[in-house]
C-alpha cells in the first residue's frame, strides 16, 4: 500500500471533546487537537458534524463554519494556527 501524500484522502471525519480525527482511505488514522484550529474548537458538536468531503477525500469542509482544511497539509502539521502565524 502506498503511504504517500498523494494518496492522503480522508473517507472519515469526526470529533471529540478535544481532537479532529480522520480515517484515512489508506487505513491510517491521525488525530489533531482542536485548538489547532479556532473556528472547529469553538463550534458546537452538531456543526463538526456537518462537514462535506471534496476531491475524493483529499479536502474537508465545513460550510457553517467557513472551514477548510487539506488532508495532506494536516499530515505535514500544517494547521490553521500555522496559517495565523504568517502574513497574507
Amino acid at each position: 500500500m502506498d503511504f504517500s501524500l498523494n494518496n492522503a484522502r480522508a473517507q472519515k471525519v469526526w470529533c471529540d471533546t478535544e481532537n479532529l480525527w480522520l480515517l484515512l482511505l489508506d487505513g491510517r488514522q491521525l488525530s489533531i487537537p482542536l485548538i489547532f484550529f479556532p473556528r472547529l474548537a469553538s463550534a458546537s458538536p452538531e456543526n463538526l458534524s456537518k462537514y462535506e468531503l471534496s476531491g475524493g477525500g483529499i479536502g474537508i469542509h465545513w460550510d457553517s463554519l467557513d472551514e477548510d482544511l487539506f488532508v495532506p497539509n494536516l499530515l505535514l502539521g500544517i494547521t490553521d494556527i500555522n496559517r495565523l502565524d504568517k502574513p497574507a
